[in-house]
């Protein structure tokens, strides 16, 4: 029985747009909280000690609280369990927490008192991002450490970004320039506001979503780079990919054989007897296909989870309240660690074609300048680029195979999921930098072929890259190109462009 199966669905490529339109239903109507509600109240008119309701947490989970201090119950878990540390998480994955706390909770399982969930509506339609240390979570019995600070501002307490998220300012001062007032947490509201995956689950949408887009990029850069070395075709012929039909190696091929048609380039060298190309050209559909399909999996996980309810205890319509372990990262943990070393191999493919790009091959000057000796050319992007790509083998070691006890041992399995979310977001900006060096080198690489013209949709890309950044004949301070690569990078414009002229990049 799927229970959820009618419930709202946040899609990851649709992310924030499902999210708005989420949050917006849920101000006009939050019928399914409401009733929720009910149960949790008709539970503490009666003697039964249910978990987090009228009991302590964790290892006092059998001390039972009397009715009259149910609410300092709540507070109280709020204030001890917020001992997050380091540096905050950035402002745009916490108003994903945000978003994706509120859409949980709205969908009835959590019995959280409608006074609370309006307040959290309040806080996302005035974009009130509470500031949230990273470090704290051990990714199980919910992100606590994290959620709690995500919740102190609704008493008070804690602090918010300013709007330019460059600093923070006291929740008390916030609150009082939008005319909210801190509330009184209810019943059971501490508890569905800490216990749950949202931390995780936030990280993991915001890499998923990039990622999605670089892994078009990767396609495209590597396009460019196979014409600027007058690579082969042929490893990109469809029916390669029929008899090892890997769905993501058949979806990268198909984008190189798109970008590349009507190549000059190519036709030049197509009967030239080069029998082999180096592994970093001719494998690229298997690696780059390996990270599309591992990155299909952390995306149906993440999908999969940040549209459940992973609070605890449950509160089912016939006023069941169970206690399971729907907190648990284990999901999301083993989807970060899987996400990061996908993302990591688009890195590292991509560092051996900028090294062959500079090799001198096929015809290409020593580090993609004439005049080297007096000029280092192109040398020391690529220093950057492999020692990042070595810093990514360090933090793609999977958090996941770890766990320590916690709560007195009654927490005695945990997913450091929180942890692996930490390293895939550092590895995805890595792998944003490393293409970014890749795109300068290959559009470098591609000025050295001319009059020959690429493919049509590398020679789109070309005359994007070649409009914004001048072709190098002599040293200069690559700073502000390589910034203006990595700004390309991290945006969806170009492949736009170039789907809407040709075919979208899948």
């Amino acid at each position: 029985m799927d229970l959820l199966a009618d419930a709202p669905h946040v899609s990851i490529p649709t992310l924030h747009a499902d999210l708005e339109a989420r949050l917006a239903a849920l101000r006009n109507d939050a019928a399914a909280v409401a009733q929720s509600r009910t149960h949790v109240d008709a539970a503490l008119a009666g003697d039964t000690a249910h978990y987090g309701i009228n009991t302590g947490f964790g290892a006092l989970a059998q001390q039972q609280i009397p009715p009259e201090q149910v609410e300092a119950l709540q507070r109280n878990l709020l204030l001890s369990h917020a001992v997050g540390v380091g540096d905050l998480v950035p402002k745009p994955i916490t108003r994903l927490m945000l978003q994706l706390k509120i859409h949980a909770l709205g969908l009835g399982y959590s019995g959280v008192s409608r006074r609370t969930f309006e307040q959290l509506l309040q806080l996302a339609e005035h974009d009130l991002i509470p500031a949230v240390p990273s470090r704290g979570s051990v990714g199980a019995s919910g992100d606590l450490a994290p959620l709690a600070h995500l919740a102190l501002p609704l008493i008070g307490h804690g602090a918010f970004w300013t709007e330019d998220g460059t600093d923070t300012r006291p929740a008390i001062d916030v609150l009082q320039a939008h005319d909210l007032d801190p509330i009184t947490l209810q019943a059971k509201d501490g508890l569905a506001l800490i216990n749950g995956t949202q931390l995780m689950g936030a990280y993991a949408a915001h890499i998923l979503h990039a990622a999605h887009r670089l892994l078009r990029w990767a396609d495209l850069i590597a396009a460019m780079s196979l014409e600027a070395l007058q690579g082969s075709i042929k490893p990109f012929d469809e029916r390669v990919h029929a008899v090892r039909p890997h769905p993501g190696g058949q979806t990268v091929a198909a984008n190189v054989r798109m970008l590349l048609q009507e190549s000059e380039i190519l036709e030049s060298h197509r009967t030239c007897g080069k029998v082999q190309d180096p592994y970093c050209l001719r494998c690229v559909p298997a690696v780059h296909g390996a990270s599309r399909d591992a990155l299909r999996y952390a995306t149906t996980v993440t999908e999969r989870d940040i549209n459940s309810v992973t609070d605890n205890p449950l509160v089912f319509d016939n006023g069941d309240i169970v206690s399971g372990g729907n907190f648990h990262g284990q999901p999301l943990a083993l989807a970060l660690d899987t996400a990061a070393i996908a993302l990591a191999e688009l890195a590292s493919i991509s560092e051996r074609r900028t090294y062959l790009l500079l090799k001198g091959h096929d015809g290409l000057p020593k580090l993609l300048m004439e005049d080297t000796g007096l000029n280092s050319g192109f040398m020391i992007p690529q220093y950057t680029a492999a020692a990042l790509v070595s810093e990514n083998k360090s933090l793609c070691h999977p958090a996941s195979v770890d766990s320590i006890p916690t709560s007195l041992g009654q927490e005695d399995h945990v997913s450091m999921g929180s942890i692996g979310a930490v390293q895939a977001l550092q590895v995805l900006a890595n792998v944003e930098e490393v293409l970014a060096i890749e795109l300068l080198t290959a559009a470098q690489a591609l000025d050295f072929r001319r009059p020959l013209r690429p493919g049509r949709g590398v020679e789109l890309a070309h005359e994007r890259i070649r409009a914004a950044i001048p072709h190098r004949t002599a040293d200069a301070a690559f700073d502000a190109d390589l910034d203006r690569c990595r700004q390309f990078v991290r945006r969806p414009a170009l492949l736009d462009t170039i789907g809407n002229a040709l075919t979208p990049i899948r």
